[in-house]
């Protein structure tokens, strides 16, 4: 089934608008016609709103509300992705990944050992791309909400608004052994917030390393190999999907 996502405000009652540019996807890509059903959300309240089609318009889709799922699709805790800034296009799919794993938020990060930079519009520029991809991506895995990507914070900016979650994770080359990280990740609990820290190519230097554990954030291990920056992020997000949906 086809889940589109739409502001509060165009759900009222049994009567829900999709407006924009899913109008023109559900009318000339989908050719979707009136009685066929669809899902939305409202990236909101966590529900899916399972409607009917009822009208097809140039400028909207008029649906019929039939029934709410408040089936829990989201994992129970909010993991946010603190991603060091890799080069090339590698972000739009570290985000786009990273939605379908279920992470809540995606803050960018400049480190010292960041090669791209960005300012000013070429920043707003990017951050609206990997937004869009984020809503796609949410859309694509039939998330109950749009995770928000965040405008780009230095390490500093990022530890400081990272600390105050309950959980601060940051994998490093040169951390304590599996048997750490298996102990910090089986702590992990519904209803917590979770930062991940991952480095971008190069990963972290010894003293940003010092910087977050001073406040709180746990250096871990990934295991023996080297991994890129954006298999880092995968695979750390997995771990904990893997830990929290087995708890619930």
């Amino acid at each position: 089934m086809h889940h589109f996502f739409v502001e509060p405000g165009q759900i009222k009652g049994k009567q829900i608008t999709i407006t924009g540019k899913d109008v023109n996807h559900i009318a000339h890509v989908l050719r979707m016609k009136p009685g066929e059903e669809l899902s939305v959300s409202n990236g909101v309240d966590g529900k899916e709103y399972r409607c009917q089609i009822a009208c097809v318009t140039e400028g909207e889709v008029q649906c019929k509300l039939r029934f709410i799922k408040e089936d829990g699709l989201e994992l129970p805790a909010r993991i946010s992705l603190f991603q060091g800034l890799p080069k090339g296009d590698k972000m739009e799919l570290i985000i786009q990944k990273a939605v379908e794993l279920g992470v809540f938020e995606i803050v960018p990060m400049s480190t010292k050992r960041t090669v791209v930079r960005l300012e000013g519009r070429r920043e707003a520029a990017k951050i609206s791309r990997w937004q869009s991809i984020a809503e796609a991506a949410a859309a694509q895995s039939r998330r109950r909400i749009i995770p928000q990507v965040h405008p780009v914070l230095s390490l500093k900016e990022a530890v400081a608004h990272a600390q105050h979650m309950d959980c601060g994770l940051i994998p490093y080359e040169l951390a304590e052994g599996m048997g750490r990280t298996r102990e910090l990740l089986s702590g992990l609990r519904p209803g917590q917030r979770v930062a991940v820290m991952i480095g971008p190519e190069g990963g972290f230097e010894e003293e940003e390393i010092e910087l977050a554990a001073a406040a709180g954030i746990r250096p871990i291990t990934m295991g023996r190999r080297i991994l890129r920056t954006e298999t880092a992020g995968f695979t750390m997000l997995a771990w904990i999907m893997y830990q929290l949906e087995a708890e619930a």
